[in-house]
């Protein structure tokens, strides 16, 4: 592996630090010749230890690490400040971003988070939902077709219908019913039409890297879509500070009314994701936040 990095990034690797697995990719630290540290996102099986040279067309990377890289470049684009690291290196076997050192959350961090969220979002707006990449989110595609309609057919279309037919066999009759009452009833409970944002997509707490006097956005799954999808998905596992978080989005770009009873309609495709990846242990909360978006 280490001579494929060399190549990718034009300089030598002295250091190389395995940091374990996620998904289909390995995680790696390298210190490079130059002085940078940087983080490093393989797929698996990229390179052949016995030939570093002999670069594998391994499916597992193919494409998503594309989709990443442009949609961290595409975030960054909606203007000086945006939270998101810069794209060192990419290819379809390789993902190469500065290295993040960690830190405490702090409530000071939490509420520049909540700045810098707002200015994303309502920065340099796309003109469409969808983008023009295909998406992936973890290793499962992301229908991100473009589409100049309102927001709530584009997300019962391109992130409920494809999921719901993804996890159905981990569901129950009567909670893929469930579901499809939501995907009929989504213009009512859409709330509010809102322009399309700039939004990370996959924002879970996981996804935010403190480190020391900010947080930065990793791994998105970046899209023209709905801010409120982005709010929804940091309260889905629970994030450090996030009512500091809210209160300093809300102050920036102040939030539809109701916004809150509409969380559980942008849960539902998170869930229907993790229906899809990891079987029937996320069924009782897809149903209870398709409930909960019913009202």
């Amino acid at each position: 592996m280490r001579d494929g990095l060399e190549r990718l990034l034009g300089t030598e690797v002295d250091r190389l630090s395995d940091l374990g697995s996620s998904h289909s990719w390995t995680l790696h630290r390298a210190s490079l010749a130059d002085g940078r540290e940087v983080f490093v996102k393989a797929a698996s099986g990229s390179f052949r230890e016995d030939d570093p040279s002999d670069r594998l067309g391994n499916a597992s990377g193919a494409g998503v690490f594309a989709a990443e890289a442009a949609g961290l470049r595409w975030l960054g684009e909606a203007g000086p400040g945006t939270p998101v690291p810069e794209v060192v290196a990419a290819d379809d076997h390789v993902l190469v971003l500065p290295w993040l050192p960690s830190a405490s959350p702090s409530p000071s961090t939490a509420e520049r988070l909540g700045r810098e969220l707002a200015a994303l979002h309502t920065g340099a707006r796309p003109r469409t939902y969808g983008a023009p990449w295909d998406g992936f989110i973890a290793d499962l595609p992301l229908d991100n077709t473009r589409d100049d309609r309102d927001w709530p057919r584009w997300y019962a279309e391109r992130r409920l219908e494809p999921f719901l037919r993804l996890g159905a066999r981990h569901l129950s009759s009567g909670d893929v019913r469930l579901i499809e009452r939501v995907i009929a009833d989504v213009e009512e409970l859409a709330g509010p039409p809102e322009p399309p944002s700039r939004v990370h997509g996959d924002l879970w707490s996981g996804n935010v890297q403190w480190t020391g006097d900010r947080a930065m956005l990793i791994d998105p799954a970046a899209h023209g879509g709905h801010r409120e999808t982005d709010l929804a998905m940091m309260a889905l596992f629970g994030t450090p500070h996030l009512e500091r978080i809210l209160a300093a989005y809300d102050d920036a770009a102040p939030l539809a009314d109701g916004w809150r009873a509409r969380v559980p309609l942008h849960q539902v495709h998170p869930l229907l994701v993790h229906v899809a990846l990891f079987g029937a242990s996320y069924r009782a909360s897809l149903v209870e936040a398709a409930r909960a978006a019913l009202g």
